[in-house]
């Protein structure tokens, strides 16, 4: 059976119904169930496979505008049970869409360019975020799809939870909370058999240690943060809720168009000179998605709604990261890291650009057409600036499903 008729991203009906069709199929093996509703009302579903009580916890849908992870964890879902091996002492449990609500806004199921891409993004404000609300939250105001995911780590107490990320532009890289040893090898060899480059300085783990190029390992409690000024702090997420079991949790991220800039270890001549540069670039680019939002926000009937959420909570980030990259010595001095500082720079403007752009195009708003033509040149100067190159999506599913695969592996091993 083919899974994914179309090259193209499933939607959340689209995996749920998929889901269904291996459920019916193999009966004795699957079951699939409703495990909560989000704040609008739709279901979640987990698929298990397998009846061991040793468990493997997939995640996917927990971005919205990450969505290879739907495809991924079905074509995981098919190996187990096409691959007896994998399911012989362990079950295996799919959380199809951590966020369905998110994943209702965004919609690019197959862009041709980060332009596209980013005319139809989403991402929620982080406090609306499944993931990463425990983080900002106090524990009487979490949303709902935060606790079906963490009923489903009580329920399954699972020795590996597995969520799969994504990014627009850049490499692949793994995450953990504690160190899954020998992962970084086939995760390695996986990454240049599909010629997807590895993001050995991912901004998004500056000053984990590295147990290999590409897999970052959560750094002990008391380490200093990377970047003061974030809100937040992983291990108040729900990728530490495995470990009150026992467990931990591997992230697991690729990209959508490729850059070989972000995996050259070499040292950057200048790295604090470079980011002070893309601090005050970042703070030029923030202030016109800011001018326009005050502009227009006087015309808009709604101005709460997730979009503007989501666009002003990105920009209530910058000041304080650019004072990061301003005032705190780098996290790594690799070429590499500043490549991918670069690119998270460019992202926050034009995320919050592309949201107000969706809310002004659909109130025929008179500032949408110049606004449009920002986002227009970013994406192009964005994807120019580090030579994209779009990464199949059977590339992104196989090399995704493989790494999710190798992990459960090598941590059953470190469980054993």
């Amino acid at each position: 059976m083919s899974l994914l008729p179309e090259l193209r991203y499933p939607s959340v009906p689209e995996v749920v119904a998929t889901a269904r069709v291996l459920a019916a199929r193999r009966p004795a093996l699957c079951t699939l169930r409703e495990v909560g509703r989000s704040r609008a009302g739709r279901p979640l579903h987990l698929l298990s496979v397998g009846h061991a009580r040793r468990a493997v916890l997939v995640v996917a849908g927990a971005h919205s505008n990450e969505p290879t992870g739907g495809a991924t964890l079905l074509r995981v879902a098919e190996r187990v049970l096409n691959e007896r091996e994998l399911r012989s002492d362990t079950s295996w449990h799919f959380l199809l869409c951590a966020d369905p609500d998110g994943a209702s806004l965004h919609v690019t199921p197959a862009p041709r360019s980060l332009y596209e891409y980013h005319l139809g993004f989403f991402r929620p404000a982080g406090h609306e975020q499944p993931e990463w609300s425990p983080a900002v939250l106090p524990p009487d105001r979490l949303p709902p799809e935060t606790r079906a995911l963490t009923g489903v780590i009580d329920e399954l107490r699972p020795y590996l939870q597995v969520t799969l990320h994504g990014t627009d532009l850049g490499g692949s890289w793994v995450q953990l909370t504690k160190d899954i040893p020998g992962l970084a090898e086939p995760f390695a060899t996986s990454a240049a058999e599909l010629n997807i480059p590895v993001e050995t300085g991912a901004s998004d783990a500056a000053g984990w240690p590295a147990s290999g190029p590409g897999v970052h390992v959560m750094p002990a409690p008391g380490a200093g943060a990377a970047y003061p000024s974030m809100p937040d702090d992983a291990r108040s997420s729900t990728w530490y809720h495995a470990h009150r079991y026992g467990g931990l949790t591997a992230i697991v991220e690729v990209p959508m168009w490729a850059s070989d800039l972000v995996d050259d270890p070499a040292p950057h001549p200048a790295p604090a000179v470079a980011l002070r540069r893309l601090a005050a670039r970042l703070l030029r680019d923030t202030a016109q998605v800011e001018r326009a939002l005050r502009d227009a926000t006087p015309r808009l009937p709604d101005v709460d709604g997730p979009l503007l959420r989501a666009a002003r909570w990105s920009l209530e980030l910058v000041p304080g990261l650019a004072a990061d990259w301003t005032h705190t010595p780098p996290a790594d001095d690799s070429r590499a890291y500043v490549g991918s500082v670069d690119a998270f720079a460019r992202r926050l403007p034009l995320r919050a650009a592309s949201m107000l752009l969706r809310v002004l195009m659909a109130h025929d708003d008179r500032a949408a057409p110049g606004l449009e033509r920002l986002v227009a040149a970013w994406s192009e100067t964005f994807a120019d600036r580090f030579r994209a190159r779009w990464v199949p999506l059977e590339h992104q599913i196989e090399h995704q499903s493989r790494t999710v695969v190798a992990a459960a592996l090598h941590a059953r091993d470190r469980t054993a």
